[in-house]
């Protein structure tokens, strides 16, 4: 059980900070930590403990031998110190009643297993002391409002609205130094380094219930407890805007497996899904996580995706057309009474459609009264704003009169009767004083117009996720779990790391996923008799838990039309099986009832170390693979999860019914893939699991082969 995210105040409003390591060297580290917390301008109000036994002052304040010396009030403790000398210090900072502690120093988990046993012994004292930890081998935490800074970068930003948590504390300071450049504000940054304690789970939590920001950007490496994240990442979103980068997205980091759903399910794929079914939205660029937090920071949500263009250049505006459809959004045109009202402001030959082109001698008078006009206009959801400069007018004008057609148009930002506005200045050697005066109006600015409209993308999901009900998962009323253990259970007893058809199909049932007519021949004769008793054709296949892909020994035939056919069918398989895989348990041929008129779909499962069981959705065959058009979901899913799933893939169009051909009945899919997830969560014991495929028919769905893979 996680402890309670109250314990995290003293990283953002102590009572008191000492500095173990801190320095009376302007060239070292601990005399920067120290320097940032005695800054005339944005220094922390309450006292600073300079912790040092070879010093007696530094930067005025009086050092002292250790943390065991330190008078009150202090509980929170900056260390940068070598890392072996770490675990002896927090004993100290624990015995002297201190509650938070920003670990600095590198030499930790990322040096191999000796600093890894470092962590386990400085966690294990923390925990004994009922202590906090971040880090270590980051460079600390930063709060704007209380204003504290426990790190060695120099300046800080202003009072944002913006909380900036990351795994990498290069990525951080590098960030704060852009934010610097641009003016901007920032609420927090959080460098939580190798995380031993203190994660992006427990800053979710905390962070969610605090009123001093509207965003939280992420930039994470890797999730350790998934179920955990998902549960603070729901919490986080239905308070707040939650966006989230992660490195490694297109590196596997998994060994090659043996199911499709395996091969298929990247290293990303289960993080991807927690966003999706979280409401975190998903970045792929730092550019355009920073964008994104602007926009939301500041601008109100779109009520659709019409998007008006505003202007006085037509080639960046194209570009910006051009890039809406992608996103999801379309170009606004202006109603008849918006274009009458443009017309008696604009030059003659101004464009006052779609977009709204006001010609390069186009003045700040223009801009406002243009943007007034289209902010009134109820036929768009918003407007995107290109100034490219010119020799006639000061772009910074330009910014100002934008600035205030806000001001006497658009509602608070909280109200939801607004319409975001983005601004594109386009160049740079000009625009200096243009982006201060934007920062400074908290409008957001971009350089280029694909920037403006990534933002607005991100704005749009997120108000199509508010626009949603979100139900969570709820059990199938009539599952099986003891039936399904038992069979994992005999399984393992024999030693099987994969299940046969009939244990696999009587765990299918257990569960309510309905299979064909099914037989085991053990012989010719009793192929041909029990393709007989289910009547023809039937199928035959390669029933051995050694043959996973059975086709590639030739070990699945199709309709098979009589019992001679049957005979000589189980003798072909059984004789292809055994030359490729002499050592292979050959228990048989499965016999089965052909399934006919119904469309071919997939359902798999693979086991995320960090998730859990991740469901894949496809259209099923041989070609699944190769054309990789599937989507995944974290089980236990919802049905609506489910429909998502359905609705990601571009071939499911095909369950529709195509030339007269009858639809296949979506809701017995649905149901299916909802039950195949409930399977995975209650059975942790199956490592992967494909239903390939399964026939969705007219009226419901038979799961016509299914592999199960153990752990």
């Amino acid at each position: 059980m996680r402890p309670d995210p109250r314990t995290l105040a003293p990283f953002f409003q102590p009572k008191g900070v000492a500095v173990i390591g801190a320095s009376s060297d302007p060239s070292k580290l601990g005399y920067g930590i120290v320097e940032n917390l005695v800054h005339p301008r944005y220094g922390f109000p309450g006292p600073v403990y300079p912790v040092n036994p070879k010093a007696e002052e530094i930067l005025e304040r009086k050092c002292y031998a250790s943390i065991l010396a330190v008078p009150d009030p202090v509980d929170l403790a900056a260390i940068l110190i070598p890392a072996a000398a770490v675990p002896s210090t927090l004993e100290d900072c624990g015995k002297r009643g201190i509650k938070a502690a920003v670990i600095l120093s590198g030499g930790f988990r990322e040096i191999g297993p000796e600093g890894a046993e470092r962590e386990r012994v400085s966690l294990e004292i923390a925990r004994r002391y009922g202590m906090r930890l971040i880090g270590p081998n980051g460079i600390g935490v930063i709060d704007m409002h209380t204003p504290l800074n426990t790190t060695f970068v120099r300046e800080m930003t202003g009072r944002g609205d913006i909380d900036f948590v990351s795994q990498s504390g290069a990525l951080c300071g590098g960030i704060i130094d852009w934010a610097q450049a641009r003016r901007l504000d920032f609420s927090r940054f959080l460098s939580i380094g190798n995380k031993v304690d203190v994660d992006e789970t427990d800053l979710l939590h905390y962070l969610a219930e605090d009123d001093r920001s509207r965003v939280i950007a992420l930039y994470l490496e890797d999730v350790r407890d998934g179920a955990a994240f998902v549960d603070a990442a729901r919490h986080a979103c239905a308070h707040k805007f939650v966006l989230a980068l992660k490195a490694g997205r297109t590196q596997s980091g998994q060994a090659a497996t043996a199911s499709h759903t395996g091969a298929l399910a990247g290293a990303h794929a289960a993080f991807r899904a927690a966003c999706k079914q979280t409401g975190i939205l998903e970045l792929d660029s730092m550019s355009s996580l920073l964008n994104a937090s602007l926009a939301l920071a500041s601008q109100p949500l779109p009520r659709g995706g019409r998007i008006a263009i505003l202007t006085n250049a037509g080639g960046p505006s194209a570009l910006a057309a051009d890039a809406l459809n992608p996103a999801g959004l379309t170009l606004a045109r202006t109603g008849p009474e918006t274009q009458s009202a443009l017309r008696g402001l604009l030059h003659p030959e101004a464009c006052v459609s779609a977009p709204v082109d006001m010609l390069g001698g186009a003045n700040e008078s223009h801009y406002r009264r243009a943007l007034e006009a289209l902010l009134d206009d109820p036929a768009n959801d918003g407007v995107i704003v290109i100034h490219v400069p010119t020799r006639v007018q000061d772009p910074a004008l330009v910014i100002a009169s934008i600035a205030a057609a806000l001001r006497e148009k658009k509602p608070a930002t909280s109200s939801p009767k607004g319409k975001p506005v983005l601004a594109c200045l386009f160049g740079q050697a000009s625009l200096d004083d243009a982006f201060a005066a934007a920062d400074a109006a908290r409008l957001p600015v971009y350089r280029f117009p694909e920037e403006a409209v990534e933002a607005l993308r991100v704005m749009r999901q997120r108000a199509r996720w508010l626009e949603t009900e979100h139900p969570l998962p709820v059990r199938p009323a009539d599952v099986n779990p003891a039936r399904a253990r038992d069979l994992l259970s005999a399984a393992r007893r024999t030693g099987l790391s994969a299940l046969d058809a009939a244990a696999g199909r009587a765990l299918l049932e257990a569960y309510g996923i309905q299979t064909p007519k099914d037989m085991l021949a053990t012989s010719a004769d009793e192929a041909a008799k029990f393709a007989k008793t289910i009547g023809f054709p039937v199928a035959l296949k390669l029933a051995s838990p050694d043959i996973l892909h059975k086709t590639d020994v030739g070990g699945v035939l199709l309709n098979v039309p009589d019992e001679a056919a049957a005979r000589q069918g189980w003798q072909a398989i059984v004789t292809r099986a055994r030359a490729a895989h002499p050592k292979a348990d050959i228990r048989g041929v499965q016999v089965q009832q052909m399934v006919a008129g119904g469309q071919e779909v997939i359902v798999g499962v693979k086991r995320d170390p960090a998730f859990g069981p991740l469901v894949m959705f496809g259209l099923g065959g041989v070609y699944v693979e190769a054309l990789a058009d599937v989507s995944f979901r974290l089980a236990p899913l919802s049905r609506q999860d489910a429909e998502e799933m359905i609705g990601e893939v571009r071939s499911a169009k095909l369950l529709d019914g195509l030339r007269g051909a009858p639809p296949a009945d979506r809701s017995a899919l649905v149901e299916t893939i909802v039950r195949i997830g409930q399977l995975a969560a209650d059975c942790p014991d199956i490592a992967e699991l494909d239903v390939n495929p399964l026939m969705v028919l007219p009226a419901g769905a038979l799961a016509a082969d299914v592999r199960i893979i153990l752990q």
